[in-house]
C-alpha cells in the first residue's frame, strides 16, 4: 500500500479542531484506509494528500475506474457533504459511489483531467461555466433532511457582535451594519428554496470526461438559488489584488443576472452580506485571513445599481 504521509499542517488542523479525538483519528487513519481498500476492492495508486480538512487518496476500483477515497474526522459538515452528493447523484457534481458516514469516508468518482476552473483565464467564459454548473446542481432538498439553512449560516453575524461586545471588531462598521441589514431583508423574502452547493467557486469546479465541468466539495445548504453566487464572487484567491475590482464585479453580476435570470440588485445584496459573513468566519476560525473578503465586500458595495 502506498505511503500515507500526514502533512504537519493537516495534523495541526485536526488537533486544533478536534483535540484528542483528532489525534486518535490521525492514529487510526492507516487502519481506516486499509478497511476501505478491503471493503470496496480498491487499489491505491498514489500517496495520500491533505490539501484542506480532509485526507485524499487516489485509487482504482476492481473494474479499473479511477476513484478518490476521501476521509475526514466524522463531523456534521462532512455528513452534509455526503448527503448533498447523494442527492445530486452525479448531476452537476462528482458522483458519490460509496460512503460510510460513521467513519467519515467517501468514495468518489475521480474527475479527469481534473483541471480547476481557475485555470481558465477568460473571465467571461469562467462565469459562464460557473453558471452552467449552478443550474445543473439546483433542485429541491429531499422532504426529510438535516441540511442547514442560509438562516443558520447568517446567524454567524450574531456571534460576531457577541465576540466584540456589540461592536464590529476589526471589520469596517459600515459593512457589518450593511450586512446585517441585507440579511434582515433577504432571508424572509427568499424565492423557492433548493439544495445549494454553498461553496461553489473556481477551485471546486473541475474539468471532467463525463461532463465538461462538475462540482466537488459541496457544503449542502438550503436557500434560494440567488444565494449561490456569493462564493464565486469572492474568488479566485488573488481577486482582492485585481485592478479595478468594482468594474470586475459589476461585469460578473451583469453576466450572472443575464444567465440565471436573477435580479442584479438581489445578487449584489447577497454577495455583500456573504462577503462580510465569510470575513467573520475566517476571523473566527483562524484569527486572520479575512481581509480579502472585506475588500470584495467594499468592491461590491461600490457597484452602482
Amino acid at each position: 500500500m502506498p505511503d500515507l504521509p500526514i502533512p504537519p499542517d493537516f495534523a495541526r488542523r485536526m488537533t486544533d479542531l478536534h483535540g484528542d479525538a483528532g489525534r486518535e483519528w490521525l492514529r487510526r487513519l492507516p487502519d481506516i484506509v486499509a478497511e476501505c481498500v478491503a471493503r470496496w476492492s480498491l487499489t491505491l495508486t498514489g500517496p495520500g494528500d491533505a490539501p484542506s480538512y480532509n485526507y485524499i487518496v487516489p485509487a482504482l476500483r476492481s473494474d479499473g475506474d479511477p476513484v478518490i477515497l476521501k476521509l475526514g474526522h466524522p463531523h456534521p459538515e462532512l455528513r452534509s457533504e455526503t448527503d448533498a452528493l447523494a442527492h445530486y447523484d452525479g448531476r452537476g457534481a462528482a458522483r458519490l459511489l460509496e460512503a460510510d458516514r460513521d467513519l467519515g469516508v467517501l468514495l468518489l468518482e475521480r474527475l479527469l483531467p481534473g483541471a480547476m476552473l481557475v485555470s481558465i483565464s477568460d473571465e467571461e467564459r469562467t462565469t459562464e461555466i460557473a453558471a452552467s454548473v449552478m443550474r445543473a446542481l439546483w433542485r429541491p432538498a429531499p422532504p426529510q433532511h438535516s441540511f442547514r439553512s442560509v438562516e443558520d449560516w447568517a446567524h454567524g453575524m450574531t456571534n460576531l457582535r457577541h465576540e466584540f461586545d456589540g461592536g464590529p471588531g476589526p471589520f469596517p462598521a459600515h459593512l457589518v451594519d450593511k450586512a446585517e441589514g441585507l440579511f434582515a431583508d433577504l432571508l424572509p423574502s427568499q424565492a423557492d428554496r433548493v439544495l445549494l452547493h454553498g461553496d461553489l467557486h473556481h477551485y471546486n469546479i473541475l474539468a471532467a470526461q463525463r461532463h465538461p465541468w462538475l462540482a466537488i466539495d459541496p457544503k449542502g445548504v438550503v436557500g434560494e438559488p440567488a444565494y449561490e453566487i456569493g462564493a464565486f464572487l469572492r474568488n479566485p484567491f488573488d481577486l482582492a489584488a485585481w485592478h479595478d475590482l468594482p468594474a470586475v464585479q459589476a461585469r460578473r453580476l451583469t453576466q450572472l443576472s443575464d444567465l440565471l435570470g436573477f435580479d442584479h440588485r438581489r445578487l449584489r445584496a447577497w454577495a455583500i452580506a456573504q462577503a462580510v459573513l465569510s470575513a467573520w468566519w475566517s476571523y473566527e476560525d483562524h484569527g486572520s485571513g479575512w481581509e480579502s473578503a472585506i475588500t470584495c465586500a467594499e468592491a461590491l458595495s461600490a457597484v452602482s445599481i
